[in-house]
């Protein structure tokens, strides 16, 4: 269900049946009342001659459209094109997500991706029909929408939060996005209370969903300090760019299939010009932008993985907050369980972690910064002399930006980078490309559980794994979770 695999007539049969798979995939722009939708929205399909289709909500403001006060078009989780394709458009929407933007503007952006800041508005364009600074305040936009639904903060901190640079700003771009003023737009909504302090906010997900599952993978890695993990809930502390924060997920499971689905997510920060910064990072920890349906679609012939998909619908790869993190973890992983990464992880952060103050019971650090870790001796550190050598020699690399891990870079690229530093094979690459890079294509052949899996699944000796692109990351985390979950009937 790519946006670049869809003709008009195909996204006015997906309107016209109200196909939930589509939210986020493309907006329909309606001349005749000057406002654009979701594929879904409940209101009467218009005629053919009336519409037309964008593939971003910014593209559909720069057409001089408004958002649709029914179906709340940008209240949907993002477009699968931009992981499965990751190219130029979908590296930039990530960082334009992470408030690059709003911290560096279009010269950062285009620094970062390797353009000039005017081609680089002529490639996003022509391929998004928008260009940066139009993309960047449509994310301001839909970050003050929320935070003015669903908070009570006031709307000084909700534009500063959002990112505008004034309070004038942040009015006039909600009343010309959405029609009405702030106050007006706050109405009486019922709003989702935390503690003082924090930002509660709801992360829209495609459904099915299942949050258990995603649970159990996090609490088995959990580092003492930096996460906590309980029936319901993950917490974990944040390095953002203005100062800490923590945030706290509230993770549901959810068979139903084809809708939206939200996590609640609880969010305090020591500086509110985080706001967006966070929010992004909690949703590449949640594959919020996953499409199960597809990915389910693939599978469901597959005698290995089909059986398991049916089992366990809507299961997520595992994301996170900061790739240079899992970076670390890849490698204190090589060759050891689980558990003994995890006491490696926590010694590092009683050592060389900051300590944070917090509202979440347990959380007092934040995991080592890069520059801390590369001044460590390897001799100091508990773990093989090699190893030793191979971690400090890695987080240099990303302390000084030869590596770059923000899902900002090339893939291909990254990967080479990571393979070119000593002690840094395909094994480890290819582990962060998937929790990391949020690559959905990667399996790992020579991991231990993956052959664990696939014994115990009854697979022959050679498997043809190309039959499972491009969703392999996604087989790979199906075929970890049945490791841990009891064989039943399928």
């Amino acid at each position: 269900m790519r946006r670049t695999d869809l003709d008009d007539e195909s996204c006015y049969r997906a309107v016209k049946s109200k196909d939930r798979r589509f939210d986020g995939v493309f907006y329909t722009c309606v001349a005749t009342t000057g406002i654009y939708c979701r594929p879904s929205c409940p209101a009467r399909t218009p005629g053919f001659a009336n519409v037309a289709f964008r593939p971003t909500a910014a593209a559909c403001q720069a057409a001089g459209f408004r958002a649709c006060k029914r179906c709340l078009p940008d209240a949907t989780p993002g477009s699968p094109d931009w992981d499965v394709a990751a190219d130029l458009a979908g590296r930039t929407m990530r960082l334009i997500a992470d408030g690059l933007v709003d911290r560096e503007g279009v010269d950062g952006l285009a620094a970062r991706v390797g353009y000039t800041s005017r081609h680089l508005g002529r490639l996003l364009t022509q391929e998004l029909g928008a260009g940066p600074l139009a993309l960047a305040r449509a994310r301001r936009a839909q970050t003050a929408r929320i935070l003015i639904e669903t908070t009570d903060m006031g709307f000084a901190d909700v534009a500063f939060a959002a990112g505008f640079s004034s309070v004038r700003q942040f009015n006039e771009t909600v009343r010309e996005v959405y029609a009405v003023s702030p106050t007006q737009l706050r109405g009486r909504r019922s709003r989702p209370r935390g503690p003082d302090g924090t930002v509660v906010m709801r992360l829209p997900v495609r459904t099915p969903y299942a949050g258990t599952a995603l649970l159990d993978f996090l609490r088995l890695r959990a580092i003492p300090g930096v996460e906590v993990v309980d029936d319901e809930t993950y917490a974990r502390t944040l390095a953002l760019p203005h100062g800490p924060g923590t945030v706290t997920l509230t993770l549901p499971d959810v068979a139903d299939e084809g809708s939206t689905a939200f996590v609640r997510a609880e969010l305090a920060l020591t500086d509110l010009r985080d706001t967006a910064a966070a929010v992004e990072r909690a949703r590449r920890l949640l594959d919020a932008d996953c499409d199960p349906v597809a990915v389910a679609d693939a599978f469901a012939g597959d005698r290995l993985l089909g059986p398991l998909v049916r089992r366990t619908p809507g299961l997520r790869v595992p994301g996170h907050v900061d790739g240079n993190e899992v970076a670390v973890r890849a490698v204190l992983g090589q060759q050891v369980s689980v558990a003994g990464a995890r006491t490696i992880a926590a010694r590092l952060t009683r050592e060389h972690g900051a300590q944070i103050e917090t509202t979440v019971p347990g959380l007092t650090r934040l995991f080592p910064s890069m520059d801390a870790l590369a001044a460590v001796d390897p001799e100091d550190l508990p773990m093989p002399r090699v190893r030793g050598r191979a971690l400090t020699s890695l987080c240099a690399a990303l302390a000084d930006g030869t590596v770059v891990l923000d899902r900002g870079d090339d893939r291909g690229a990254v990967r080479q980078a990571l393979l070119d530093l000593p002690g840094i094979g395909p094994w480890t690459a290819d582990y962060i490309a998937i929790r990391a890079l949020g690559h959905p294509d990667v399996l790992l052949a020579t991991d231990v559980g993956t052959r664990d899996a696939l014994r115990a699944l009854g697979a022959p000796g050679a498997v043809d794994t190309e039959a499972w692109r491009p969703w392999r990351s996604y087989a790979q985390t199906y075929l970890w979770q049945s490791l841990v979950q009891p064989r039943g009937d399928n």
